[in-house]
């Protein structure tokens, strides 16, 4: 009779390595395939219907839409505390009056989010078991998520911020703090200078949605907010399968009198992504004229 039992108690057991190993690769097909290059043609972020909104230009063209060259945000804006809403106004005084302001792009900086949200046209998600890596298109920007982690007590800025993710269904969320201030950064998160502090916290949520509702998202963008860019990312027009949206929402009580949410629609590209490098010149067309720049004596290297 022990024998027996001994015999029942192997068998059970080699059912449930075997029952395991059929569960392990099911709960893997549940995570969604975010692979592939995604890209949009238009910059800043698309507002959400109802609830507060993000930042956005008040230059506009005869056509009714937003005048992609110039960059003013609206200060009116009521997500805006006052002192946030004074350094937009200023900024785009300065941008009408030809001084457009030093952003992360212009200068060679790292884009954390959710200014890359603004200012990123391409990425491409690297998931694997335990993190997924973010490539963006422009300037060689990297962005590395922990999976199934948590934040550590004590954060330490960085360019980046701290960020963790998981998944819930077919959605990926990642939330990410800590984003270093400080000489070399660049505090704003979006092209028209909105600030940010050391108590911004970002949540990103990426879905894959139907492709006829991606386009549709991308052509109303592109109504709204200036005619299609096409820079080092195309957008594959005669794809049909799905886009990929993220959605997100800032905090940053320093900043804003309000939780707010936008989102970012991508679509497949066509062909691979061109080089774009950020490289200091020797020429500044930034404000619109050629102005020589300091040049070392010597390499420092």
């Amino acid at each position: 009779m022990r024998a027996t039992m001994q015999r029942l108690s192997v068998y059970v057991a080699a059912l449930s390595i075997v029952a395991a190993a059929a569960v392990g690769p099911a709960r893997a097909a549940t995570v969604p395939d975010f692979s592939g290059l995604w890209g949009r043609n238009v910059f800043n972020f698309e507002p959400l219907p109802g609830g507060p909104k993000p930042v956005q230009n008040m230059e506009r063209l005869p056509d009714g839409t937003a005048n992609r060259t110039l960059q003013v945000g609206d200060y009116r804006n009521p997500i805006l505390r006052p002192g946030a809403a004074r350094t937009v106004e200023e900024l785009g005084k300065a941008a009408r009056g030809g001084h457009p302001h030093d952003d992360p792009s212009n200068q060679c900086q790292t884009y954390p989010p959710p200014y890359a949200f603004s200012m990123q046209l391409g990425l491409q998600l690297l998931q694997s078991e335990d993190h997924v890596t973010i490539l963006y298109n422009q300037d060689d920007q990297v962005r590395r998520i922990r999976l199934n982690s948590e934040h550590p007590k004590h954060v330490t800025p960085t360019p980046m911020g701290d960020a963790v993710g998981h998944y819930e269904g077919d959605t990926l969320v990642v939330d990410t703090v800590g984003v270093a201030l400080g000489p070399g950064h660049l505090p704003m998160i979006d092209r028209y200078g909105t600030p940010r502090s050391e108590a911004l916290h970002v949540i990103e949520r990426y879905r894959l949605i139907d492709g006829k509702a991606a386009e549709a998202a991308a052509e109303r963008r592109m109504r709204e907010d200036g005619p299609r860019f096409n820079a080092a990312v195309l957008v594959d027009d005669a794809y049909a399968g799905p886009g990929l949206q993220l959605t997100f929402t800032v905090e940053d009580p320093k900043v804003f009198t309000m939780p707010w949410s936008a989102v970012v629609t991508y679509r497949r590209t066509v062909g691979p992504w061109e080089e774009q490098v950020c490289a200091e010149g020797l020429q500044d067309y930034k404000a619109g004229h050629a102005r020589f720049l300091p040049v070392a004596a010597k390499p420092d290297f």
